[in-house]
Order: structure tokens, then C-alpha cells, then sequence
């Protein structure tokens, strides 16, 4: 059995542990709501690129641009976008048990974030670049990632390029998906978080006719590059919301059970010291009894 001096120093303890994931809650719960208004922000943005986008390809004809390319080498490269740091529940776990289903002798990961390098390096998985980002996304860090997996697809050294992420859902709700980057095939709604995330929805083309100058294939060829940078950025910004609302579920959930805890060391630490005084006034009454 525990002594009381034992009791009192665990509970110090765990009072100390309790008062640091509090902070650790507040902090993430700042950063959580700032960076769900920004990826909420970013969708209506991404949904309306992608219907522009889906009006000018249903009358393109032969339009060729190299991010449409087939290729053939049996290779594709994966954007992983992880966190930088842990204490966020299960959520990086869930992304990188996906990750680990991956061929490991075709697939070439571009690791957003140091949780995914450190899984490709502890796996012995080919790793081709490593990116950070900050807890506010910018849209030139999603443009140097898809830089360097666009090149990559255009000279041919893969056939695909696609996206592992964790897809913001709601506070209590983040879901990892894998998402077709490279070749843009038929353009499709950017899904992220939306209401369906489970499968890619098809915009609706309309029956409008649109004039463009310059030439369609000029705005075209200009919006494709952009096409692709805010769909890396947009799924930057559901990673981030994703890892600031899992932190903060997570570090309340420490807390409570730091709190818990502490509650259960003092009942035990009380009974201890009660059971102590018991048996002293016992030992007192029997030697009075005694010399008595």
C-alpha cells in the first residue's frame, strides 16, 4: 500500500500535468477555431474555381496542357500531409495506417509536415521531398508542394500524383481521405470536408455559353496551374483544422482524466490517513487500558 507521503507527491504530480494540458487546451481551442473559419472560408472559393474550370473543359476539343498528361512508368507519388507535432489523439495513427497499405516498391511520398518523414523514414519508404507549413497555411508553401510534384509528373517520372490527408469534418469529426492530384481528369468537386466527403461529386455543367478573352485554351492553361495549387492549399487548411481540433479533444480529455485522477488519489490518500489516526487512538486506548 501507498504511504500518504507517496499520495501527496503523485498528486502534486498529477495537478502539475493537469494545470499544462489545461493550458495546452486553451491554446489549441484559439488555434482551432481560426483555422476552421479558414478552411470553412476556402471552400466556396474552391467550389466555384472548379465550376469555371468544368464550364470551359465541356468545349475544349484537343486542348492539351502537360498536367493532363497519361503517363506510363508504374510509379505514383503521394503528398502526405501530417503534423508537425503529436498529442493529437488518434489522428496522424488513422492517416499513416493508410499510408502503410501503400505499395511500398511504386508509391514515392511528399511528406507536408515531420510526422510523415519520420513514418517514411522509420518504414524505409521512399521519401522524394519534405515540406513544412505553418499553423496558418500559406498559399506559397501549397504552391511549393505542388511545384515540386507537378514536376515530377511532368517529366514523367510517375503517373499519378494523389493526396493523403485528414479531411475536417467537424470539432469531434476528422476523416483521412485520399484524393487524385495529377493528371486532371474530368474536374470535379473539391470535396474536402464537405458535406459528402466519401466520394467526389461531378459538377453540374450548365447550359450557359461563355465568351472568353483571351482564348479559352489561354485561360485554360492559366487556371489549371492555379486549379492544382488551391486544392493542395485547401487541403492544407483542413489538415490544420483537423490537428487543432483533434489537440483540443485530446488535451480536455487529459485534463478531465488528470482531474479524475486526482479526486481518486485524494479519496485514497484520506482513507490511508483516517485508517492512520484509527489505529493510533486504538494503540493510545489500549496502553491506557493496560497501565490503568
Amino acid at each position: 500500500m501507498a504511504s500518504t507521503r507517496d499520495l501527496r507527491r503523485r498528486i502534486r504530480s498529477v495537478k502539475s500535468t493537469s494545470q499544462i494540458t489545461k493550458a495546452m487546451q486553451m491554446v489549441a481551442a484559439s488555434k482551432m477555431r481560426k483555422a476552421q473559419q479558414a478552411a470553412l472560408a476556402g471552400r466556396p472559393y474552391a467550389e466555384m474555381l472548379n465550376t469555371v474550370l468544368a464550364e470551359v473543359t465541356g468545349n475544349l476539343g484537343d486542348f492539351r496542357h502537360p498536367l493532363l498528361e497519361q503517363h506510363h512508368t508504374g510509379r505514383r507519388a503521394i503528398i502526405l500531409i501530417t503534423t508537425d507535432r503529436g498529442l493529437c489523439g488518434a489522428l496522424n495513427g488513422n492517416l499513416l495506417r493508410q499510408a502503410a497499405e501503400l505499395d511500398r516498391d511504386t508509391t514515392t511520398f511528399i511528406c507536408a509536415g515531420r510526422k510523415g518523414a519520420q513514418f517514411v523514414a522509420r518504414t524505409k519508404r521512399q521519401l522524394a521531398a519534405e515540406f513544412t507549413y505553418k499553423d496558418t497555411p500559406k498559399f506559397d508553401e501549397a504552391r511549393a508542394i505542388t511545384k515540386f510534384a507537378s514536376d515530377l509528373f511532368t517529366r514523367g517520372e510517375v503517373d499519378e500524383v494523389d493526396v493523403l490527408f485528414t479531411s475536417f469534418i467537424s470539432t469531434l469529426n476528422q476523416k483521412p481521405l485520399l484524393r487524385p492530384l495529377l493528371p486532371v481528369g474530368e474536374l470535379q468537386a473539391v470535396e474536402a470536408g464537405l458535406a459528402v466527403p466519401e466520394t467526389e461529386t461531378e459538377m453540374v455543367r450548365g447550359g450557359t455559353e461563355y465568351l472568353f478573352e483571351p482564348s479559352a485554351d489561354q485561360v485554360l492553361g492559366t487556371l489549371l496551374p492555379h486549379y492544382v495549387n488551391y486544392r493542395v492549399y485547401q487541403m492544407l487548411l483542413e489538415a490544420k483544422a483537423s490537428e487543432h481540433s483533434a489537440r483540443m479533444v485530446a488535451m480536455k480529455n487529459a485534463t478531465d482524466n488528470a482531474q479524475q485522477l486526482v479526486k481518486d488519489l485524494t479519496l485514497e490518500y484520506n482513507k490511508i490517513r483516517q485508517a492512520s489516526i484509527t489505529k493510533e487512538l486504538l494503540e493510545i486506548a489500549t496502553a491506557q487500558m493496560a497501565v490503568g
